[in-house]
């Protein structure tokens, strides 16, 4: 597993930094953290992705990791709703690969296997291969490395967990199928989040959010602003604004090669809707097989 940090710049500089994660040990949030953030972190382990937001507005951790979106399984739209209500700032991303793997108890045989445990997306990520065992009954689970754990701590004979080879290792199970997932090209993308922004010379991209009034073209007209300075759209996701029946938040990610374009397009998009948020400036990520 790759450790090295992948910003080090003086802000990440702290030694023993505390970084919220979503579930337990093991899970994939745990492998984006100590990429992102460096091996000598403390995880704070988080239940539910609320938690993971509250550990860091709380100053219980220094900074968070948040899965956003995943190349199969799509928008995690749970997590744009926290970031817009939490106020907190994205200070970068990370794509990592994720690889599901078949683990069990050593010795066990895939025929010995009746039930699978995960998390409902990697069990998703996984059809083809589950849909090859239809007498194996796959079960929804909180996260993965916890599926993981849970056959370890209990000594389940005839259980098997779908999750990383880092929870393999870590929980001491083998690994019976490797590299389950139905499309090998399978990544997640992550956010790393502060209660403080960062204003780093080589931030090339912002995710911003904003609302709309139903006129006709609004869209098109906020739209045409970046692509006439040269702003490059990286991602759109519309939200319903909730006690506003059929009245839609946008959430954008922008990129840009001159600084003066982004400035210069907010400056424009900012007369053309209404509660423009800049949830966070940073660095973008490349997709690395």
């Amino acid at each position: 597993m790759n450790t090295g940090p992948a910003f080090c710049g003086a802000f990440f500089l702290k030694m023993n930094m505390k970084i919220a994660i979503q579930g337990v040990n093991g899970a994939f949030h745990e492998i984006a953290a100590r990429q992102y953030f460096g091996a000598d972190i403390e995880t704070v382990n988080c239940d539910q992705f609320r938690d993971l937001f509250l550990a860091v507005e709380d100053g219980e951790a220094d900074f968070g990791i948040v899965a956003i979106e995943n190349t199969i399984a799509g928008s995690i739209l749970e997590n744009y709703l926290l970031l817009k209500k939490s106020k907190l700032k994205v200070i970068g991303e990370l794509n990592l690969h994720i690889t599901q793997n078949l683990l069990a108890l050593p010795g066990t045989r895939i025929e010995d296997i009746t039930e699978i445990y995960s998390h409902p997306i990697a069990i998703q990520q996984s059809k083809d291969f589950l849909d090859n065992y239809p007498k194996i009954k796959a079960i929804n689970w909180s996260d993965t490395a916890s599926a993981a754990k849970k056959v370890a701590d209990e000594h389940l004979m005839h259980t098997a967990a779908i999750a990383s080879e880092y929870a393999a290792e870590l929980y001491g199970l083998q690994i019976i199928a490797a590299q389950i997932q139905t499309h090998k090209k399978n990544f997640t993308r992550f956010l790393a989040i502060s209660r403080s922004a960062v204003d780093a010379p080589d931030n090339n991209k912002a995710s911003i959010c904003f609302e709309l009034t139903h006129q006709p073209g609004s869209l098109v007209d906020v739209l045409a602003e970046f692509k006439n300075n040269n702003i490059n759209l990286t991602k759109i996701q519309s939200l319903p604004i909730i006690g506003s029946p059929f009245q839609y938040s946008f959430y954008v990610d922008l990129e840009w090669s001159d600084r003066r374009n982004f400035d210069r397009a907010i400056s424009r998009v900012l007369t053309l809707v209404s509660n423009l948020s800049v949830l966070g400036e940073y660095r973008g990520a490349k997709i690395e097989n």
